[in-house]
């Protein structure tokens, strides 16, 4: 096909920010895949890629380029196994964007069972609070809480999470049990650093049917959720968590939920994947080991 290599090239350097990298994927050398995507560059009369001496980065053209590259070279990839007849088996890299906590808990035990059944398939688990850029990272499936905002992917819901108001035995004993949200300006609170703003994360409560915002007065500000639930169980205030945060402490009596009555609405857990028509066989396959895993549909 004439090109095409031009468009595999520059596909892998956008995937790994580098042609070096891209070069280690393909088989070649660097200067070779460098010389490909100047080559399609020049064909396309448009600039592709800002370049440094340590790493290249997409331009606006370069991005919508690569998506639709993207989707491409998945429905390639899908014919190829269809013509080989190998659908069934699944292989080929997984690589895969989970929250930490979360990803932890639920996700790595499906996809370790994944592993069993399918042994020639690998995983790339990135663990991480931030939202990873899909095509930019070369994600094939994210797990994202929240409303999905970028339109240009696909999500499929398969889990829900519940926010929680909490606090030790020993704290309530001291400072006693909130009876109303009014009640919620008098106690400490051990809130969440938000990494991008430095910002205190306000508490999402439901009051009178109604979703209310609280800014509580913070007595001490932690940027880690495993660490917030060591913080409250240690009596040093009130704290609001996902419910799987904190649902062993709860088992075990080490936290009590305040103000039940007041939790807000549950937000959608969905898998992300970019939009396209053919999906690989190694996401249908995470796709359909998610599906059991809502804890919420009872």
């Amino acid at each position: 096909m004439k090109g095409f290599q031009q468009f595999l090239a520059f596909a892998e350097t956008a995937k790994h920010g580098s042609f070096a990298a891209a070069a280690r994927e393909l088989g070649g050398a660097p200067s070779t895949v460098a010389k490909a995507v100047a080559r399609l560059e020049a064909s396309l009369r448009v600039k592709l890629f800002h370049r440094t001496t340590r790493q290249v980065s997409l331009t606006p053209d370069g991005e919508r380029l690569f998506q639709r590259c993207q989707r491409v070279l998945s429905e390639l990839d899908e014919l190829e196994a269809d013509a080989a007849g190998t659908r069934a088996e699944v292989s080929g890299t997984l690589r895969v964007d989970l929250p930490i906590v979360y990803g932890k808990q639920v996700v790595l035990p499906a996809l370790a069972a994944l592993r069993r059944e399918h042994p020639n398939l690998q995983l790339d688990v990135r663990l991480q609070d931030g939202y990873a850029d899909l095509v930019r990272d070369g994600i094939d499936v994210a797990v994202r809480v929240g409303e999905l905002r970028d339109s240009t992917l696909v999500a499929r819901r398969f889990d829900r999470q519940t926010m929680v108001l909490c606090a030790s035995p020993r704290y309530l004993a001291e400072r006693g049990m909130p009876r109303s949200v009014d009640d919620l300006k008098s106690h400490a609170a051990v809130v969440f650093r938000l990494p991008t703003s430095g910002r205190n994360r306000p508490w999402q409560l439901r009051q009178r049917d109604r979703p209310v915002e609280v800014h509580p007065g913070s007595a001490v500000r932690i940027n880690d959720g495993e660490g917030m639930v060591a913080a409250a169980c240690l009596g040093m205030g009130l704290v609001q968590l996902p419910d799987y945060f904190v649902a062993d402490e709860m088992a075990r009596g080490e936290l009590v939920e305040v103000l039940p009555s007041c939790r807000p609405e549950a937000q959608p857990i969905s898998a992300v994947y970019p939009s396209g028509r053919l999906v690989p066989a190694r996401v249908r396959v995470l796709l359909e080991a998610l599906k059991p895993l809502g804890r919420h549909k009872r």
